[in-house]
């Protein structure tokens, strides 16, 4: 009787699948950046680091907006990854590449944007006082979440990318290539890309930021569920019930 063994392309596919969606999921980083930049006062969603610049920025030129704003983003980011952890933490072994809790982190995800698409759409691009501040902490309490999914993946990031930049340049000038180059070279074109199109967009049809920034995740949920089994197992309905 013959021998069969596990099918060999199976796992490098998935990885390539994995390294498409990061790539995916960073251009909404772009696009929500741009638009908590453009529209809720000058502070970013995911740039922690910058936030808290812009805090202590804040004390040495004693502006109370620009205090509230970036404390209100780093709160919000915080309220995302102590949301998302726990539920991206739920793993077993051997779900792969790509564990079912990262995408149901993502769909947590997804709802936290939804709920600022509506807010955007009932207040408009330029929304004041508390109705701002309450969307700054949509937007970065959704990139915490993100951040908190992929943390689950292991050494990589689709919010935060100065260590992604940082390796990139370091293996290219030192040619000591290690796996996965050509999906932080993808990352960080992805977060440029998702900033053009997001200010792009916020410039000339504001309305529409929402999709910007919804499209790219409602993909990465559905790619992950169609192509990825263990994540299809998990979440899919059993028909034989």
């Amino acid at each position: 009787m013959p021998v069969t063994g596990p099918p060999a392309p199976e796992q490098p596919r998935h990885i390539a699948t994995r390294d498409g969606l990061l790539v995916l999921l960073t251009l909404t980083t772009g696009a929500v950046d741009v638009s908590s930049y453009l529209h809720l006062g000058n502070v970013f969603s995911s740039v922690i680091t910058g936030n808290l610049v812009l805090l202590g920025l804040s004390a040495a030129t004693l502006s109370a907006s620009l205090a509230v704003h970036s404390g209100v983003a780093l709160a919000g980011y915080s309220a995302g990854v102590l949301a998302g952890a726990p539920i991206a933490a739920r793993r077993a072994t051997g779900e792969g590449p790509w564990p079912p809790s990262v995408t149901m982190t993502l769909l947590v995800e997804f709802v936290v944007l939804a709920a600022f698409s509506a807010g955007w759409e009932a207040t408009g691009p330029h929304p004041g006082g508390t109705a701002q501040l309450l969307m700054i902490t949509a937007l970065s309490s959704a990139m915490g979440i993100q951040s908190a999914a992929v943390r689950q993946l292991g050494g990589m990031s689709t919010t935060y990318l100065t260590g992604t930049l940082t390796a990139v340049v370091a293996e290219l000038v030192t040619r000591d290539r290690q796996p996965g180059l050509v999906r932080s070279g993808g990352v960080l074109t992805a977060i440029v890309a998702g900033a053009v199109i997001g200010g792009l967009v916020a410039g000339h049809a504001a309305g529409w930021l929402p999709a910007v920034m919804l499209t790219p995740l409602a993909a990465v949920i559905i790619i992950s569920v169609a192509r990825l089994p263990p994540v299809r197992d998990r979440l899919r309905p059993r028909r034989d019930r």
